[in-house]
C-alpha cells in the first residue's frame, strides 16, 4: 500500500471520465441525498479536508475476472438509480475505488450531472414527478443553510428555477460552470457582469463565492489517497470490509451478495435471495437460515471449485452458473427444510443450520423432487437421511471448525456416489477421516442422558430415541411429571420431605422425564398428572395406549408422585441402554429403528 501524490476534485473526476478509476462489484449501490452533496461542496469551499480514498490497483492480469461499475452521473430516483456497469478497456490496467465512492460519486453528480427524486405527493407514474436538477450556487447570497451548518447557498434546482431574476440579476451559478471557467479575476467578473451583479456592495461577496469554489474543485489538492497493490482478491476484501465497518464488521455474505446482485442479468440476487430466507422462515419448521447459508449453499450446488465466502469465488463465471441455477438451488434448499422439518426438527431445535447445506445437494444432485418427500419407495432413503442429520446434530463439533473443508468431502461423495441413495456409510466414513467421526463413547453417551429440557441437542436426542414417532406432525418436549407439579412449594404441599427435595428438583428438566408429545395433546394434558393422561380418553383403544405406553417407556409409571424418582432413574437406564445399542451399534441399526 502506498500513498498517491494528492489530486483536485477536477483531476480526481477527469480519471472516473476516462475510465482510469471504476468502482468494484462488492461496492453497494449510491445513497447520499441531496443534502449530503450540498454539505460536501460547502466544505471545499470552505477549505476542510474531506477524508482520505483508498484505491485499488489491478493488474491487467486480473481485470478480466471481476465486474466493475463507472460512477453515477445522473441520479434518477426511479429510472437511475444505480451506475451502469463499467466498459473497462482490455488489456488495460485499472483502479477501483474501494472507499470514498459516496463521495466521489456525490462531487461527479454535483459537477457533471443531475439529481432527480421524486417529488411530494406525486404519482410514480407521472412523468413529471422526477424533476431533473443540477446544482446551483447562489453567489450574491451571504447565509447557506443553517441547519445543515452551511457558509454557502448551494442548492440542487431546475434549470428554468435557477433563470429567474431577482431585481434583475441571475443568482445562481451552475456548480459545472466552474471546470470551463478561466483562472482569471477578470473571468470571474465578466460573469458577474453578465449575471447583472453591478453593485459594488454584492461584487465582492459575489467575487469571493465564486473564487472559493474555483478553489475547492480545481486548486486545492484535497483527494489524499492510498493505493493497495496487493493482487490478492481476498486481502482486498478484508481491507474493504474493514475500512468501510466503522468499528462494526460488515457481513461478508452482504457485501458478495452485491457482488452477486451486480453480475446477475435477468434476475435480482438481493431480492431473490431475501425472499428465499422470509419463504424458509414462514415455511415448515420456520428454519432461520441466512443469507450466508443460501450462498454458500448455491456455490455448492452449482459445483463451484470453492464455496467459501472469498471474493475470488464470486467471479462472473461462479455468478453466471449461480443465475442460471438459481429456481433449481431454491427449490432444492426449500426441499431440504421440509425434509428436515418432516423429522420433527425447527428453527428453534435445529442446532447446527449447516446440516441442510448436504441435505440440499443430495437432493438436487441425485434429481430427487416433491414426491421423494412423501413417497414410499423412498422411505428408507429418508430413514437414512433423518439417522445421519440427527446424530450429527447430537455429537458435538460437527459442524463447527472446518465447515467448508468437511462440505467439500462430503459433496464429493454425494456426487460420486453410484448407488441411488443416500451413501450414510460413505460419507460418514469420510467424516471420521476428517476428524469428525459420528461416534459416541461410553462418556458422550452418559452426558447425552444428562440433557435438559429445552436445550441444544434435546430434541435430537428424543428423536433418536423414539423412531417411532410420525415427526411430520408439530412435537413439542414434554415433561411427564409436569413441571409445576414439581416446584419446591407444589412438593412441599404434596408432603414430600424436605430432605427428597433436591433430588425431585434436579430431575424435573432432565432427559429422563421427557418425551416427545404432538402439540394439540401436549395441549391437553396440560397439568395432569402422568397416569391421569394415560387413562384419558386421548386414544382410540386399549391397545393404542398400550402400544403408547411401552413405545415411549411409560410402563414403568408408578401410581403417584413417591414414585418419580425410582421411575427417573429406572428411565434412565432404559435410555442409557438404548442409546448405546443405538449409537454404538451404528447407523444401520437407527435407520431400521426408524424405519
Amino acid at each position: 500500500m502506498g500513498f498517491m501524490p494528492p489530486l483536485t476534485v477536477a483531476d480526481a473526476l477527469s480519471k472516473i471520465h476516462k475510465k482510469a478509476w471504476v468502482l468494484p462489484a462488492i461496492q453497494r449501490e449510491f445513497v447520499w441525498n441531496p443534502d449530503q452533496i450540498r454539505t460536501l461542496f460547502d466544505s471545499l469551499m470552505r477549505g476542510y479536508p474531506v477524508g482520505s480514498f483508498l484505491l485499488w490497483g489491478l493488474e491487467k492480469e486480473q481485470v478480466g475476472k471481476f465486474t466493475f461499475y463507472d460512477f453515477l452521473t445522473d441520479y434518477h430516483e426511479l429510472k437511475a438509480p444505480y451506475a451502469p456497469k463499467a466498459n473497462v478497456p482490455k488489456g488495460a490496467d485499472v483502479i477501483a475505488v474501494l472507499d470514498g465512492q459516496q463521495r466521489l460519486t456525490a462531487l461527479n453528480v454535483g459537477l457533471y450531472g443531475s439529481y432527480a427524486e421524486k417529488l411530494p405527493g406525486k404519482w410514480m407514474t407521472n412523468p413529471d414527478a422526477y424533476p431533473r436538477k443540477r446544482l446551483y450556487l447562489n453567489i450574491i447570497s451571504e447565509h447557506g443553510d443553517e441547519d445543515l451548518g452551511m457558509s454557502y447557498d448551494l442548492q440542487f434546482l431546475t434549470d428554468s428555477e435557477a433563470a429567474a431574476d431577482v431585481d434583475g440579476v441571475r443568482p445562481w451559478f451552475k456548480v459545472a460552470d466552474i471546470l470551463d471557467l478561466g483562472n482569471s479575476g477578470p473571468a470571474i467578473m465578466s460573469q458577474l457582469l453578465t449575471r447583472g451583479v453591478t453593485d459594488p456592495a454584492y461584487q465582492e461577496a459575489a467575487f469571493a463565492a465564486i473564487n472559493q469554489l474555483y478553489d475547492g474543485i480545481r486548486n486545492q489538492q484535497v483527494i489524499n489517497a492510498y493505493q493497495e497493490e496487493s493482487q490478492d482478491p481476498d486481502r482486498v476484501l478484508d481491507i474493504f470490509v474493514r475500512v468501510n465497518s466503522g468499528g462494526t464488521k460488515l457481513s461478508n455474505s452482504d457485501l458478495l451478495l452485491s457482488m452477486a446482485t451486480n453480475q446477475w442479468q435477468e434476475l435480482d440476487a438481493r431480492e431473490e435471495v431475501r425472499s428465499l430466507v422470509a419463504e424458509l422462515a414462514n415455511g415448515p419448521g420456520q428454519f432461520k437460515f441466512s443469507k450466508d447459508l443460501v450462498l454458500k449453499t448455491g456455490l455448492m450446488l452449482t459445483e463451484a471449485a470453492d464455496f467459501q465466502f472469498k471474493i475470488s469465488n464470486f467471479t462472473q463465471e461462479n455468478m453466471s452458473r449461480l443465475e442460471k441455477g438459481w429456481e433449481e438451488i431454491r427449490a432444492s434448499l426449500l426441499r431440504a427444510a421440509r425434509l428436515l422439518a418432516s423429522f420433527g426438527l425447527s428453527g428453534r431445535t435445529l442446532t447446527a443450520d449447516s446440516v441442510v447445506i448436504p441435505v440440499a445437494y443430495y437432493l438436487h444432485a441425485h434429481g430427487h423432487g416433491e414426491k421423494y418427500l412423501t413417497a414410499s419407495a423412498h422411505a428408507a432413503d429418508r430413514a437414512a437421511v433423518r439417522t445421519w442429520v440427527l446424530r450429527s446434530l447430537l455429537k458435538r463439533g460437527i459442524w463447527g471448525s472446518g465447515l467448508d473443508t468437511l462440505l467439500r468431502h462430503i459433496q464429493t461423495v454425494i456426487r460420486d456416489a453410484t448407488v441411488g441413495s443416500f451413501p450414510i456409510a460413505a460419507i460418514e466414513s469420510v467424516m471420521a477421516a476428517r476428524g469428525k467421526a459420528i461416534t459416541f463413547s461410553a462418556e458422550e453417551i452418559d452426558d447425552l442422558l444428562e440433557l435438559q429440557y429445552g436445550k441444544p441437542r434435546t430434541f435430537a436426542a428424543l428423536a433418536i430415541l423414539y423412531p417411532g414417532l410420525d415427526l411430520s406432525q408439530q412435537f413439542h418436549e414434554d415433561h411427564i411429571f409436569p413441571k409445576s407439579r414439581l416446584s419446591r412449594s407444589a412438593l412441599t404441599k404434596s408432603g414430600v420431605s424436605r430432605d427428597q427435595l433436591e433430588e425431585y428438583l434436579n430431575r424435573v428438566n432432565g432427559l429422563p422425564n421427557l418425551q416427545l408429545l404432538a402439540g394439540i395433546p401436549n395441549a391437553e394434558k396440560g397439568a395432569q398428572w402422568p397416569w391421569e393422561w394415560m387413562n384419558g380418553n386421548h386414544f382410540v383403544s386399549a391397545a393404542a395406549r398400550e402400544q403408547y405406553r411401552t413405545q415411549n417407556d411409560l410402563d414403568l409409571l408408578p401410581e403417584d408422585l413417591f414414585g418419580f424418582i425410582r421411575f427417573y432413574d429406572e428411565r434412565k437406564q432404559r435410555l442409557a441402554r438404548r442409546l448405546s445399542a443405538l449409537l454404538d451399534g451404528g447407523q444401520q441399526n437407527l435407520v431400521s429403528a426408524a424405519l
